[in-house]
């Protein structure tokens, strides 16, 4: 298997944009992906879309990789259509890190795309509500905040993680939102807002969540002699692991600990060597339970690396530096990639105000998506690494 390297990363602005289709929000990043990259388009060899709800909300089905495209000029190579929940860009990117490494092809462009605002949030939710078993918790009418709220409160039980703590982490992820011009929120906010927005399902207030979006994010993928015709630093996929929920009783350890530890593993490196990450906080309160998780602290210390201000941007390991879900916005298929894109700025030096202070070798996203029993249904896990 051949070595694998990001070259150009792209992405709209997340937020509503009711006039814009699915192939116009690609299109600007795809090309801004590609010239950055340094690459003739006609290099391209396969290309894989990540959408989740585009079927549902739009009603385009079956070909949506294909019509997105055309309209971006790409027509004769392959284009393959991923849905895997709020993880298909992610899935996408693996998928495409595995056709390059693979020898397949030697450039693989990863598109990830979504609209969730179609002026109906009734028809925006049910369609966010299929990601779950509908033969089982779909008929209990359980929503996703719900689930988080469960997971968050037994964690609090366990360890005696208080509301203030888990507030604090949406306190963190605004405030680098702020300082984020993809960001759909950038506005900072204060413990006390945060607390005292509306109550969705106890302890997850309003403020805490994650909005609908709609966005776009674009990244290529090729090998180190086309990462170092860019004259940026290369940046290596060192892993990319994708797994599936587990059976009670018998997975000793969480879907996110179980895809993480097999990532470190691929990559060589163990969690302490993470420096830099953007983990899948649809709800600010479950960054907590993901430091944990992720290996990242020992069981019940995320309350205080929070409270020690660890995790942000100018912290020793700073999480969620593009705002995460809760700030920077979730339009679902674009979040995978838009985490890379992150990552991969951070590693660059390129991320502006946001840039972690001593630039990052080690960076890694997770990010999940579906819920189906009582863990969520699919993780993804990607570790990047700078080149000295």
């Amino acid at each position: 298997m051949r070595d694998t390297y990001v070259l150009g990363v792209s992405m709209t602005r997340f937020g509503k944009h009711l006039e814009k289709s699915l192939s116009e929000l690609a299109y600007e990043p795809i090309w801004n992906a590609i010239e950055e990259s340094n690459i003739d388009p006609f290099d391209i060899g396969t290309a894989f879309v990540g959408n989740a709800y585009g079927g549902l909300i739009t009603g385009q089905e079956s070909v949506r990789g294909q019509v997105v495209l055309r309209e971006a000029g790409f027509s004769n190579i392959p284009i393959i259509n991923v849905e895997n929940a709020c993880a298909s860009g992610s899935t996408a990117f693996n998928l495409a890190n595995l056709a390059v490494a693979a020898g397949q092809t030697d450039i693989a462009l990863v598109v990830g795309v979504e609209k969730l605002f179609c002026d109906d949030t009734a028809k925006s939710l049910q369609a966010l509500s299929t990601s779950s078993d509908l033969e089982r918790e779909g008929k209990m009418g359980i929503l996703f905040a719900g689930i988080y709220a469960m997971r968050v409160r037994s964690h609090m039980e366990k360890y005696g993680i208080s509301k203030e703590q888990l507030a604090q982490a949406a306190v963190k992820n605004h405030t680098h939102g702020s300082l984020n011009p993809h960001s759909q929120y950038q506005k900072q906010l204060s413990i006390d807002e945060i607390l005292n927005s509306r109550m969705i399902v106890d302890p997850i207030t309003l403020y805490m969540t994650c909005p609908l979006g709609d966005g776009a994010a674009a990244v290529l993928i090729g090998t180190r002699e086309m990462a170092m015709r860019m004259k940026k630093r290369p940046v290596k996929v060192a892993a990319s692991v994708i797994g599936s929920f587990g059976n009670p009783g018998i997975s000793e350890h969480s879907i996110a600990a179980r895809v993480s530890r097999e990532a470190y593993r691929k990559a060589e490196i163990g969690p302490q060597d993470v420096e830099i990450a953007e983990v899948h906080d649809a709800v600010a309160a479950i960054e907590l339970y993901l430091y944990e998780e992720l290996g990242f602290c020992g069981p019940g210390e995320s309350g205080r690396m929070i409270d020690e201000r660890e995790t942000w941007y100018d912290g020793r390991l700073p999480v969620n530096t593009s705002g995460g879900l809760t700030a920077k916005g979730h339009p679902a298929g674009a979040t995978g990639p838009a985490q890379i894109a992150e990552i991969v700025w951070q590693l660059r030096g390129e991320a502006g105000m946001r840039q972690k202070k001593q630039t990052p070798t080690i960076g890694m996203t997770e990010n999940g998506g579906g819920n189906v029993g009582n863990e969520t249904a699919v993780v993804a896990v990607n570790i990047l690494k700078g080149d000295p």
